[in-house]
């Protein structure tokens, strides 16, 4: 491979740039960024995708965002591409506050918070250890769900206008350039046989 590697790297190190990049997290950003604009779709299943891998990151079933993204994607006539990138909204830098604040949007929609009290501590881990899994429906998992759909749905919902006129303005754009260099080159559609 002209490009590759000469060595391949090791699962610690690719698992080291996942989690910090070899530039910084702004060029990976704008790496991904321009990936999606790039996307052959229209700006409505670019934006459709997009908003549905942003509103999966807000529920709190790890490991199963990507399926629920392309599920949603595919509902909402979506692009699947689009849909695992905006499953990025959930990293590991936004995972703390994403959780944080469902669970505490969720609390407050449930009526778990009382006025003035702290809520029972849960001892996940012995939780976990223990075999049940069930245990932190009520105390955790329930209150996230229930707080993770409305946020999801403003953030899919800023996500979804945001990238859809960002889409349509660069795909615009990008038609006027190639349009204008084909007439430079002589070629006129207008007269072709």
């Amino acid at each position: 491979m002209i490009f590759g590697r000469r060595e391949r790297e090791n699962w610690r190190s690719r698992l080291r740039v996942w989690m910090m990049p070899r530039r910084n997290y702004a060029r990976s950003f704008r790496y991904y960024w321009k990936r999606m604009l790039r996307i052959k779709a229209t700006p409505h299943a670019i934006a459709a995708g997009v908003a549905a891998g942003a509103f999966a990151s807000f529920t709190p079933f790890m490991g199963l965002h990507f399926i629920l993204a392309f599920v949603l994607a595919w509902l909402l006539a979506g692009n699947m591409i689009a849909a695992a990138l905006g499953t990025a909204v959930g990293n590991p830098l936004t995972f703390p506050a994403i959780w944080a604040a469902t669970h505490g949007a969720g609390t407050a929609i449930l009526g778990m918070a009382e006025a003035g009290a702290s809520p029972k501590p849960v001892n996940v881990g012995s939780l976990l250890h223990n075999g049940e899994i069930l245990a932190i429906w009520d105390p955790i998992l329930k209150p996230m769900l229930i707080g993770g759909v409305p946020l999801g749905l403003l953030v899919a919902a800023f996500l979804y206008v945001l990238t859809r006129v960002a889409v349509t303005a660069f795909q615009s754009r990008r038609s006027m350039h190639f349009e204008s260099h084909r007439r430079a080159a002589g070629e006129n559609p207008e007269f072709e046989a």
